[in-house]
């Protein structure tokens, strides 16, 4: 059975730091574009940051560029988000995607929700002094 197990995530203080893994299993992320999205209470599940399956090129969303940082290792089947500089704003529960189709657009088009077959089981980080 195809799916992504996450790991991490939990508490942390305004200005810390956090790492979320995403594993698949049942199937291989090689050729598959991936992305982290976060949603928090009472709003709609938001792309973050994205890898293009075309180039390997990586999209953020303005609200995390320069802090959160997307990558991936193919051996060990993983995608990771690196998280500095957390702000109580980044508060949310945290799923990684991954889909298989290769899809081109406008900038931040490969982050859809709607473009992402596989997800994980999503991860709650809190950020609070």
């Amino acid at each position: 059975q195809a799916q992504l197990v996450q790991s991490g995530g939990g508490f942390v203080q305004p200005g810390g730091s956090l790492r979320l893994s995403c594993v698949a299993s049942g199937f291989t992320l090689d050729g598959y574009r991936v992305g982290w999205f976060r949603q928090a209470p009472g709003k709609e599940r938001e792309g973050i940051s994205c890898m293009s399956n075309i180039d390997g090129s990586i999209w953020s969303s303005d609200s995390v560029k320069g802090r959160f940082t997307i990558s991936r290792d193919d051996a060990k089947n993983v995608v990771y988000l690196q998280m500095d500089s957390l702000k109580p704003e980044d508060s949310a529960t945290y799923y990684c995607a991954a889909d298989r189709s290769r899809v081109t657009g406008p900038s931040g088009y490969e982050c859809y929700v709607r473009l992402f077959n596989y997800w994980g089981q999503g991860t709650q980080v809190t950020v609070s002094s």
